[in-house]
């Protein structure tokens, strides 16, 4: 009975043994892999496993959410580097006052939806300069892989205006926009108007592309009532249609 036990203990020790053999014989190749995969392929894996978790509210990865509205809030201070125009430039909160602006955050370069969303901004980037706004993209890549997306992609070469790279997320959590499991910002768009302050906010699923002209219409909307604070935009409002002006005699009326 004793040497049956010896035995059994004995098979029990060599089965442990082999089995971390073997695990430290594929352990050596998953870490050489892991090591060897580039920064852009690990962002569009990033990116695809975030686009999988909007689909259920409940695996979303989303742990910073917007809890106060940032709605007639200043710009909170920031300074990063932009490619732009084939320069890399300096930009700060300082940029975005005297004149609006558009903040317009996107997940990654090298993705998806982004480059139809930003070759949109861009295909009426003049229309927005010509309402006196500059245009700002942000993602958390770096300015150096904005200027490689660039270089390599013929939608995002059509753009002009300033591409910010936000690596450290400093200006992604300062609109609230941070996804913080996977360092990606959300599809946030914030217009702000010449004194510095949000007026408007709006956020997109990872999978929902947003608009270059509602985004216009907007901005147009926002600069109407700015200029004439005694009326409201009604619903879907265009440029040159009648607005309304809040009054006592027009409750009930509409």
């Amino acid at each position: 009975m004793g040497v049956l036990l010896f035995k059994v203990g004995l098979t029990r020790q060599t089965r442990r043994r082999s089995g971390a053999a073997r695990s430290r014989l594929t352990e050596g190749p998953t870490q050489q892999y892991r090591a060897g995969e580039t920064e852009v392929i690990g962002r569009i894996l990033t990116v695809v496993r975030s686009l999988i978790l909007f689909n259920s509210p409940t695996l979303s990865p989303r742990s910073n959410s917007i809890s106060t509205s940032l709605i007639n809030t200043a710009v909170q201070p920031f300074a990063a580097t932009a490619f732009h125009n084939g320069q890399f430039v300096d930009v700060t909160d300082a940029d975005m006052r005297d004149k609006w602006s558009i903040v317009f955050f996107y997940p990654a370069d090298f993705t998806f939806v982004c480059p139809t969303e930003l070759g949109d901004l861009a295909d009426h980037y003049a229309e927005f300069q010509q309402l006196g706004v500059e245009v700002y993209a942000v993602s958390t890549d770096k300015h150096f892989t904005h200027k490689a997306w660039h270089d390599s992609s013929e939608t995002i070469n059509k753009i002009t205006y300033p591409m910010i790279g936000d690596p450290t997320g400093v200006i992604t959590r300062n609109f609230q926009v941070m996804i913080e499991d996977d360092g990606l910002a959300e599809r946030g768009t914030f217009v702000i108007d010449p004194d510095g302050k949000i007026q408007i906010i709006e956020i997109n699923a990872g999978n929902i592309g947003r608009s270059a002209t509602e985004l216009l219409r907007k901005v147009k909307a926002a600069q109407y009532v700015r200029a004439n604070p005694n009326e409201v935009c009604p619903a879907k409002w265009e440029e040159g249609e009648a607005t309304l002006a809040p009054s006592l005699d027009l409750v009930g009326k509409i």
